[in-house]
Formats: structure tokens, C-alpha cells, sequence
């Protein structure tokens, strides 16, 4: 017995990193069926590929576009006709430093944290089952401050709020909404942020653990906020980041 047996889930930018690993864990844990998203269609067709191809479907789109979030949606209530569980993954931010920062940073920055995450959950409801779970990817820097990156933070911030406020506006629906928040994790992404030897070994010093993260670590947490061992559990921020955060 697996902990999503029989559960429709979906992972928006699950083609890598901690999407990937937890697309892993939800049909390691039973899932009936898994939808996954990402915008490059060579690495979301991979990812199925790694993922055994079978019971997953993949599906190239931009999450903070409508249209491709109705095509999403439309394909779910086709080929399964509900969703239980959502893990709204997709977003990502980079380095701006205060007095240089554009309109094109900001607007893309808050259209994929922001407005891609709103109209994720809001197109779902029609199909999502009462009694679901909604998990929305936070991060640290909902409460604490990040040299150059206001505009990310103040996107994880409002994510944290978000959590809040649907966890009451579905609350008829018993439809539990929580945030995790991961801090480092050793991703593509991070990767990407081009951080150097000295930079990594001070954002590690700052943490309890003494170490960066590992995506299945993230997936672990999110198994537990999808499934029923979280039954009582809604509106929280569930911080995964070595005790970064709390000290």
C-alpha cells in the first residue's frame, strides 16, 4: 500500500530537479497517475522517459500563460476527469540589485511565481476532488532577506499568503493548502544562479545542517503534505532547509 494509491496528481515544472524527484516519489507512493509540466518539450518528453513512461504524462507549457494552463486542464479532464492532489512547482527568480531593477525583471519574475501559481489553482478547482491537497513551492526567503533578490522574495512572500488565504476560501471543500518552503537545494537551478565557491560555503555556514539539500528531500515533504498522514495539517509554511530559517 502506497501512501497516493490511486490519487490523480499533477506537478507544474516537474521535468527536473525538485519536481522531478518528487514525480519519483508520488508513483514510487502508488499515484494512478502523474501529469507533469515544463516549458521545454525535449526535457519534459525526457523526464518521461526516466520516469518509466508509463502512468505519466507530460505536457509543454508556461504556467503564468492562461492559454496553456486551459489546454492543461482540458487534457486532465479528458484523459482522467479529476485531480486530487496539486503541486504547484513551477517559478524561479534571479539576481537584480536594488537601483537596477527593470520592469521586465519584475513582470517576469511575478508572472511566473505569482500570477503562474494563482491561475494554476484557480483553473484546477473545477476538476480538483473535495478533500484534495494543494502544495505550493515556497521558499526561505518568504521571512528572510536575500542581498539582490527583493523581487523573489517579495514572490515567496506572497505565496506564503496565498496559502493562507485559500486554505479558508476552501475550506467547505476540504481542500487542505499548505506551503513548503524549501531553502538550498542542490537543483539545476540553484546551479544556474552561478553562485561562487565562496558564496556557497557562506550561504552553507548559515545553516544548522551545515549543508545544501538534495531534491528527494523536498519530495519526501511534499509526499507527507499530499497525502493523508498530513490530514490535519493546512495553511502552514513547511520550512525544509537544515534550519536556515530559524536561526
Amino acid at each position: 500500500m502506497g501512501k497516493l494509491d490511486g490519487k490523480i496528481a499533477l506537478i507544474t515544472g516537474g521535468s527536473e530537479g525538485i519536481g522531478f524527484a518528487t514525480a519519483q516519489r508520488f508513483l514510487a507512493e502508488g499515484a494512478t497517475h502523474l501529469f507533469i509540466t515544463g516549458r521545454r518539450k525535449e526535457v519534459v518528453d525526457e523526464a518521461v522517459t526516466k520516469l518509466g513512461g508509463k502512468n505519466v504524462t507530460a505536457i509543454q507549457g508556461d504556467t503564468s500563460n492562461l492559454d496553456d494552463l486551459d489546454k492543461l486542464y482540458s487534457l486532465i479532464r479528458k484523459e482522467q476527469g479529476r485531480l486530487d492532489i496539486l503541486f504547484a512547482n513551477a517559478g524561479g527568480g534571479t539576481f537584480a540589485q536594488l537601483g537596477s531593477i527593470t520592469e521586465k525583471h519584475f513582470d517576469d519574475t511575478f508572472n511566473v511565481n505569482v500570477k503562474g501559481v494563482l491561475f494554476t489553482v484557480q483553473k484546477a478547482l473545477p476538476i480538483f476532488t473535495d478533500g484534495g491537497s494543494i502544495i505550493l513551492n515556497g521558499s526561505t526567503v518568504s521571512v528572510k532577506g536575500v542581498p539582490d533578490m527583493s523581487v523573489y522574495c517579495a514572490t515567496k512572500a506572497a505565496i506564503r499568503s496565498f496559502a493562507r488565504c485559500w486554505a479558508v476560501d476552501l475550506k467547505e471543500r476540504k481542500i487542505r493548502v499548505n506551503t513548503l518552503s524549501p531553502g538550498a537545494i542542490d537543483t539545476p537551478a540553484f546551479r544556474s544562479l552561478g553562485c561562487t565557491e565562496e558564496e556557497k560555503k557562506a550561504f552553507i555556514a548559515t545553516t544548522v545542517m551545515n549543508r545544501i539539500g538534495e531534491p528527494d528531500e523536498i519530495a519526501k515533504a511534499v509526499v507527507f503534505l499530499a497525502s493523508d498522514d498530513s490530514s490535519y495539517v493546512t495553511a502552514i509554511e513547511l520550512f525544509v532547509d537544515g534550519g536556515r530559517s530559524q536561526i
